[in-house]
């Protein structure tokens, strides 16, 4: 057992003063599915001892999200208490006192809550965004059109792809995955028919199919050019995966649910992706995703961070500018921006199928309070 208590910070270091964190429902403008209407934010605020405050947050879809918000109130608020205030420093002792409830899932995501906070406060000490601190190696970064629409007909899969194509995007990805597999090669066929034969169509099973069936389907599939299949497994079954990617030629995407470095090594290590997809908050914050992005140099995987454009788009803007190629998924109308939970203007604004940076602080990701006039909702407030 890892005792929650470190020893004092060395003098003149600001350690943790406290850490508070709240329940944000945020209501979506396009459901994800009859069971997802909203998604769940938890904002947090750290404080320091030089008397700076950090924004960070953890994020779920719809699943324990209760849950995440005691891990914060209760174990790492206390367990952080008079820890350095540095982001690398505190994060594996506390992953380790944190292990004893899971190595991953639930207390990754919640440790995530503390270390963005904890890098915004030292971006903002800095009197910069993330990015400066970080190094910004690019000025902009593609970002590809997503959309979580296996529930949609056809007609409205239609419609979504032909608003990406308008809004500039090069790179689209769509939901497979339906009990006929007739139905996803006419989907997938009707979206490969808009997009042309240039613009990048990616899939997305989201752990629909056993091996064999992932097998026929991407077979089937592969007369669309998909530029990787995501997910077509269960995610935590790493034999499955590096036989898949000895059977088929697209390359496999993992990641979205794989919580550990030491997770994302282990696929990487058995061939059992190409491309690998970490959610920053899922893995734990920023600190253990740059140890993925390290992870994948070594192998020589493509890394495409997956969702919360806000926060990936910043940092893939740091990722190194050497010809590698990086992506930034938008799922269509769920920026945080746009859904008016934001204090303040977005830190990055797409347009044209491609992501900058705006002026901001730290992360500039701090989510309203209840009744809190936003960006979004704020008379007068400037059109995105």
């Amino acid at each position: 057992m890892h005792l929650g208590r470190a020893a004092p910070p060395a003098s003149g270091t600001a350690h943790i003063t406290g850490l508070d964190a709240r329940l944000v429902r945020v209501p979506l403008s396009r459901p994800w599915g009859p069971d997802v209407p909203r998604v769940h934010v938890i904002a947090t605020t750290v404080s320091l001892s030089d008397g700076t405050e950090g924004h960070g947050f953890s994020w779920t879809p719809t699943i324990g999200a209760q849950a995440v918000l005691a891990l914060l109130k209760h174990d790492i608020a206390g367990a952080a208490l008079g820890r350095t205030a540095d982001p690398e420093a505190v994060w594996q002792p506390l992953w380790e006192y944190l292990h004893e409830a899971g190595g991953g899932g639930l207390t990754t995501i919640a440790l995530a809550g503390l270390d963005l906070a904890l890098w915004d406060a030292a971006a903002r000490r800095a009197g910069m965004p993330l990015t400066g601190l970080l190094g910004r190696r690019r000025e902009s970064v593609e970002v590809y059109g997503s959309g979580v629409n296996l529930h949609y007909s056809l007609d409205e899969l239609r419609a979504q792809a032909e608003r990406w194509v308008a809004a500039g995007f090069d790179a689209v990805k769509v939901k497979v995955g339906r009990p006929d597999l007739g139905e996803d090669v006419e989907r997938v066929a009707a979206v490969r028919d808009i997009l042309g034969p240039t613009r990048r169509l990616m899939i997305d099973a989201n752990q629909r199919w056993d091996l064999d069936r992932a097998t026929r389907a991407v077979t089937a599939l592969s007369a669309y050019a998909p530029a990787w299949v995501e997910e077509p497994l269960r995610a935590d079954d790493l034999a499955a995966h590096a036989e898949l990617a000895r059977r088929i030629a697209v390359p496999v995407a993992v990641g979205e649910n794989l919580h550990t470095e030491y997770r994302f090594a282990d696929f990487l290590r058995a061939g059992a992706a190409r491309i690998v997809q970490p959610n920053i908050v899922r893995v734990g914050g920023i600190t253990p995703f740059l140890r993925i992005v390290r992870l994948a140099r070594e192998h020589g995987a493509a890394l495409y961070p997956h969702l919360l454009p806000e926060l990936s788009g910043q940092l893939a803007l740091t990722l190194g500018a050497d010809g590698a190629d990086v992506m930034v998924e938008e799922v269509e109308d769920a920026g945080f921006g746009a859904l008016g939970v934001l204090r303040d203007p977005s830190p990055v604004r797409v347009a044209g199928g491609r992501l900058t940076e705006t002026d901001h602080a730290g992360l500039g990701l701090r989510f309203a309070g209840p009744g809190e006039n936003t960006p979004a909702t704020a008379p007068h407030a400037p059109a995105p």
